[in-house]
């Protein structure tokens, strides 16, 4: 098989899990599947429920009705950090996906996050997010709608008493910054976390989240490997991102829930712990997150 070939191919269903777990941050709506497809293959290798997150007022609405018609699927509905610029700067791209919507500016941005507000109300809707900051692909001029869109996210879920989901790129001190200064929510979770162990400590005594996706078994991820040492179990969750972040040795092809336990066992190695224990830590700490019922 060319290497070419090898990267579309869809990776294998791994070993199940003997003790169920959670996908705590997936994009179903991204995935070349349907959600029946997705949900049953992933509950076939012990992934038994997902948290099914909108990146912009489609994708929160497209989450929202498919947690309404799932039960093992929740909803976390934001503005993406760098959905907030384009919303402000007009850009077109943006508009068309949207539908009909004042060409920028401030008050575009706040029609989308009373948008955002109305949906976090909804009781399958769980969390608001994935908000944050990313200075990787977002520049100095979009800077300010960014940084007013998460601050926005930040009292939205505070005033539902919905969890915070974290997006962080490139921007570690700006979002524990930003975080110190509205107060964050009871839960927060810094969703495919990318700092490294220093970090990991300061969320630890804050008391934050901190979900590890496909990237920690990355060779070049050392890092990330060396923050999950640290991190404490209690606090530790797993996602997939998918269809992004796919774990090794599947990395460039298409991610989804059912590979899952990939992770999970890549992590429960860095963890020194056993994968049964690992799982049902992880499992907790996602209902605990998130407030989900018992699976």
């Amino acid at each position: 098989m060319s290497p070419q070939a090898a990267k579309v191919t869809i990776p294998p269903l791994p070993e199940p899990l003997r003790v169920a777990v959670a996908d705590s941050h997936t994009h179903l709506d991204m995935q070349d599947t349907t959600v029946d497809e997705a949900l049953r293959k992933a509950s076939s290798v012990g992934v038994t429920t997902v948290v099914q997150v909108g990146c912009d007022l489609k994708g929160s609405a497209w989450a929202a009705e498919t947690a309404a018609a799932y039960e093992n699927v929740h909803a976390a509905v934001a503005l993406h950090p760098n959905e907030a610029p384009r919303i402000v700067l007009g850009d077109e791209d943006n508009r068309s996906r949207q539908g009909a919507r004042p060409a920028g500016g401030d008050a575009a941005l706040d029609e989308a996050l009373a948008e955002i507000d109305r949906l976090a109300a909804l009781p399958h809707v769980r969390a608001v997010g994935e908000t944050g900051l990313d200075h990787f692909r977002t520049g100095p001029e979009g800077a300010a709608a960014q940084e007013r869109s998460f601050r926005a996210h930040i009292e939205i879920a505070k005033r539902h008493g919905k969890a915070l989901v974290i997006h962080d790129r490139d921007a570690h001190a700006d979002v524990l910054r930003i975080l110190d200064e509205e107060g964050a929510p009871e839960r927060t979770v810094f969703h495919c976390y990318s700092g490294d162990a220093a970090m990991a400590d300061i969320c630890a005594a804050r008391g934050y989240f901190m979900s590890f996706a496909g990237n920690v078994t990355f060779k070049n991820a050392q890092p990330l490997r060396d923050a999950l040492a640290v991190a404490p179990l209690e606090l530790v969750l797993v996602e997939t991102d998918a269809p992004f972040l796919t774990p090794a040795p599947y990395r460039g092809r298409p991610n989804a829930p059912y590979l899952v336990p990939v992770t999970v066992r890549a992590m429960a190695e860095v963890k020194s712990v056993g994968e049964d224990a690992l799982a049902s830590a992880i499992m907790a700490n996602t209902a605990r997150a998130f407030e989900l019922p018992a699976y």
